[in-house]
């Protein structure tokens, strides 16, 4: 439209006036369900899950993201971020994916004659290492006889039992540290009757710390009562795999999604559809609102700024139309995607969107099909949100160029060549 000579502020507000309309069109064409209506809830999530490559156990995950969503809720509101958590377990088959009350780390207790399973647990989350470390400063230690030597060192162990013994006396059960815990301090926890472990990585530090609301204490001087978090039962079920649950929070609702795969890559992906599949659900179940997916939503509101196109005057119906078109991108790549003419597809969609309520691609026979009675749906939130960012992003792209190409005029009508002081001095000359 540029290169015809329409200008940038044009097409900035046809495309503003296309996003309204369209945003309109698809809260008109969308349907409200009942946010505990599982079987819809199923379908959102399957849809999202379609086409990604866990796709032969898509039933199951899908299953796992509403029970999740269920589990967390909280007067309507739903944190899939902060209180579900994903861990990955090499071993097994996708199928064997679980959902678990509480959150799941991979660790087991530092001793056997430890307690493995702790009721009431006060937990201490340690930051720093409990070890005998080395002096930050260079010193020199004088021995004139053995025996000072010993005192030495038994002076050393007292002083690393009273920053141990710091910890046991707020009254904290169970420690988890992020770092090195040596056997001196593995010592004192067990006659302490204390479960401890180490080495707990960063990203269950931080879910340990949201859930059971413990602090995380990176200076063990200064630990007191107020820094133990709580949970109702610390297990550590078998005592052969290295896996503890901690469950039952005052506050959150955590739970914890455990993704089995034969391979890094099958659970890294897993991951990913897992996050989408999460966040779509939220949207459904927060908003109540869907509309047919399998590009009939895209259809419609394709079709709708055609017609409101004709109705404006002036050129900013060049852009509500290209805008319409840029809509239609949607089904298009899903006709390619299954393997159909994208041409044809989306002529036969338009003839006969209207004629099926609905009415999307079938991806299995390249009809038009309705979406609701085929489970495919997509959140409002989602299609809403597409609309608005790409219509955000093409405005300030078209600003943008707008006012790179002034500049670029004020530059082209500077020329050198005409300097006033210069013709002056050649006219005196």
């Amino acid at each position: 439209m540029i290169t015809q000579g329409v200008h940038p502020t044009i097409i900035v507000k046809g495309y503003s006036m296309a996003t309204e309309k369209a945003l309109q069109v698809l809260k008109d064409y969308s349907m409200d369900v009942k946010k505990d209506d599982r079987e819809i809830l199923e379908k959102i999530a399957l849809t999202s899950i379609t086409g990604k490559a866990s796709e032969m156990a898509s039933a199951h995950l899908a299953k796992i993201c509403v029970d999740a969503v269920f589990a967390i809720e909280n007067d309507g509101e739903v944190n899939v971020d902060d209180d579900i958590v994903i861990a990955k377990e090499i071993g097994g088959s996708i199928d064997d994916t679980e959902l678990i009350n509480g959150i799941a780390i991979r660790k087991e207790a530092l001793h056997m004659e430890m307690p493995h399973r702790i009721e009431n647990a006060k937990i201490a989350l340690i930051d720093t290492e409990l070890t005998f470390g080395k002096t930050t400063t260079k010193s020199k230690l004088h021995v004139d006889r053995a025996e000072q030597l010993f005192e030495f060192k038994e002076q050393e162990k007292a002083n690393f039992r009273r920053i141990v013994q710091k910890i046991i006396d707020t009254g904290a059960n169970v420690v988890f540290c992020s770092k090195n815990l040596d056997d001196y301090a593995l010592h004192f926890f067990k006659e302490a009757g204390v479960y401890a472990t180490r080495r707990v990585n960063d990203e269950d530090m931080e879910a340990l710390s949201y859930s059971t609301g413990a602090s995380l204490v990176r200076n063990v001087q200064d630990i007191t009562s107020d820094d133990l978090g709580f949970a109702e039962l610390v297990e550590q079920e078998d005592l052969h795999e290295e896996k503890t649950y901690i469950k039952g929070f005052k506050e959150s609702r955590t739970m914890t999604i455990l993704i089995k795969g034969g391979s890094e890559h099958v659970t890294d992906n897993v991951e990913r559809v897992f996050d989408d599949a999460l966040h779509v659900v939220k949207s459904v179940f927060e908003d109540s609102t869907i509309v047919a997916g399998g590009g009939a939503s895209e259809i419609e509101v394709a079709q709708n700024l055609r017609a409101y196109a004709s109705s404006i005057g002036g050129r900013e119906q060049m852009a509500i139309d290209a805008f319409a078109s840029a809509v239609e991108e949607v089904p298009r790549a899903i006709a390619e995607n299954c393997g159909f003419d994208a041409i044809d597809t989306l002529l036969h969609l338009r003839a006969n969107h209207g004629d099926v309520k609905y009415g999307g691609l079938d991806i299995s026979t390249g009809d038009v099909a309705n979406m609701i009675d085929m489970g495919i749906v997509d959140p409002l939130r989602v299609k809403t949100q597409a609309i608005k960012s790409a219509a955000e992003v093409a405005i300030m792209i078209l600003r943008v160029d707008d006012m790179l190409r002034a500049r670029e005029q004020e530059m082209m009508d500077v020329k050198p060549e005409h300097n006033v002081h210069n013709y002056d001095m050649t006219g005196m000359m």
